[in-house]
């Protein structure tokens, strides 16, 4: 069943849902549906494993987010200097 196994990405990889979604090839939207609104009825125990990791990269996306940026702005002054 995708759902569970797109939770056991998540969790074992400490993945992003769109991470996840690119890997099942399908798009986040989904991904989170699954997460959301699925897997809740299928595995409470799972569905909250997920949450916490899920947690986790929310609390850190500004901190990626800030990371990516400087290293695109880093790479353009190097490629014009």
């Amino acid at each position: 069943m995708r759902v569970l196994r797109e939770a056991d990405y998540i969790i074992f990889n400490n993945s992003t849902i769109r991470q996840c979604g690119k890997n099942f090839m399908v798009s986040k939207s989904t991904v989170h549906k699954d997460m959301a609104e699925r897997l809740p009825k299928i595995n409470k125990t799972l569905f909250d494993m997920v949450q916490e990791v899920l947690k986790k990269n929310l609390s850190e996306r500004h901190i990626r987010g800030g990371k990516a940026t400087k290293e695109k702005y880093e790479g353009k002054v190097k490629k014009t200097a």
